[in-house]
C-alpha cells in the first residue's frame, strides 16, 4: 500500500497567469492517466489566449467568477461557478480560456491522457452547469459526482471526481476500485486519509489501497481524482501530449 503527501508549487502559466501545480513538475511529472493539475485564481484581464492541444482530454470546474471556452470547432461557452466544461483534444483542437469580466475566477484544471488507439480521434467539446451534478449527503459529508456514476459528464478514460465537503468531525469511508490509482487535494482545511495527515494546498497521491478512511476535526474540501492508468508512456510537450 502507498500513500506519498505532497505539496503544490506556484508556476506562471498563460498571460499573467500563477497557478497552484500539483504536476507536471520536472520531480514528478505525470500519474498516469493523469497529466496535469493546476488550481488556478485568475484576475479578470489576464487568462489563457488562443492556444493549441492534442492528445489528451481535460475538465475545468470552477469555484468561484467563470471561464469562457472558446474553440476552432464554433464552441462558445461560458461556465460559472459550480459548473464544469471538458474539452477532448484528440488529433487537434485550437481553443482559449478567458475568466470572468469582473473579479477573480477559482477553479481546478485536470488533464487525463488519452490512450494511444483514441490519439487521433475527432475534437469534442462539453458543458455541465452548476446543477446538473449528482450530490449525495450523508453523515455531514457532501459529494459532488463531477465524473462517475449518475453525472452527465463524460470522458474515455475510467476516472471518479468527486469534490467534497465536510462538516466538523465528519468521516467517509470509499472503496477504490481494483487498479484504480489518484488523488486526494485538499482545498481548505485539513484531512486525515488512512492514518496520513493531508493538510491544505497537499495531495496525498494514492496506489494499492483498497479502501480509504478519511476523517476531519474541523470542517475541510476536498478534491477526490482516481482512475484506471492506461499502463502507457505519457510524452508530453506544453500543449501536446503524444
Amino acid at each position: 500500500m502507498s500513500l506519498t503527501v505532497q505539496n503544490v508549487k506556484v508556476v506562471p502559466e498563460g498571460d499573467g497567469v500563477e497557478v497552484k501545480r500539483l504536476f507536471p513538475l520536472p520531480e514528478f511529472m505525470n500519474f498516469d492517466p493523469f497529466v496535469l493539475w493546476d488550481h488556478f485564481e485568475i484576475e479578470a484581464g489576464k487568462g489563457f489566449p488562443e492556444h493549441p492541444h492534442r492528445g489528451f482530454e481535460a475538465i475545468t470546474y470552477m469555484f468561484s467568477g467563470g471561464m469562457n471556452h472558446s474553440d476552432n470547432l464554433g464552441n462558445n461557452s461560458f461556465v460559472s461557478a459550480g459548473g464544469a466544461q471538458r474539452f477532448t483534444a484528440g488529433k487537434g483542437i485550437i481553443h482559449s480560456e478567458m475568466p470572468a469580466n469582473e473579479g477573480k475566477s477559482e477553479g481546478i484544471q485536470l488533464w487525463i491522457n488519452l490512450p494511444k488507439m483514441l490519439k487521433t480521434i475527432e475534437p469534442e467539446y462539453q458543458q455541465v452547469n452548476q446543477g446538473e451534478f449528482p450530490e449525495v449527503e450523508a453523515s455531514g459529508v457532501l459529494r459532488k459526482i463531477l465524473v462517475g456514476e449518475g453525472s452527465a459528464l463524460k470522458i474515455k478514460t475510467d476516472i471518479r471526481y468527486e469534490h467534497i465537503l465536510f462538516s466538523s468531525n465528519a468521516s467517509l469511508s470509499l472503496d477504490v476500485p481494483n487498479e484504480m490509482r489518484g488523488l486526494i487535494y485538499v482545498m481548505q482545511g485539513s484531512v486525515e486519509v488512512n492514518q496520513q495527515i493531508v493538510d491544505q494546498d497537499q495531495a496525498v497521491f494514492i496506489e494499492n489501497e483498497s479502501r480509504l478512511s478519511l476523517r476531519v476535526g474541523n470542517t475541510a474540501e476536498i478534491m477526490l481524482c482516481i482512475g484506471k492508468p492506461h499502463k502507457e508512456a505519457i510524452h508530453q510537450y506544453g500543449p501536446f501530449v503524444d
